[in-house]
């Protein structure tokens, strides 16, 4: 297997609390994959961040949306 090539991680069968780690690690994996596959497309991409989301007992997390710009080299291509 290469480095650019994808591959699930495994979904262990364990807590809520550690499916939902497993979960944004894997998921973050997907993404950084896609960034350099459009990357390599000849696409610049940056990550935004468009709110913060809060359960109410101290949890946050940010969520994003990617912003793409087409370079010279994609619009070539």
């Amino acid at each position: 297997m290469t480095a650019s090539q994808f591959a699930p991680a495994p979904m262990p069968d364990t807590s809520d609390h550690k499916r939902a780690i497993d979960r944004v690690a894997e998921a973050s994996h997907r993404l950084n994959e896609a960034v350099r596959r459009a990357i390599e497309a000849g696409y610049s991409v940056e990550l935004v961040r468009t709110s913060r989301h809060h359960d109410g007992s101290g949890n946050w997390g940010d969520q994003i949306v990617p912003t793409v710009r087409t370079t010279s080299a994609a619009k070539s291509a």
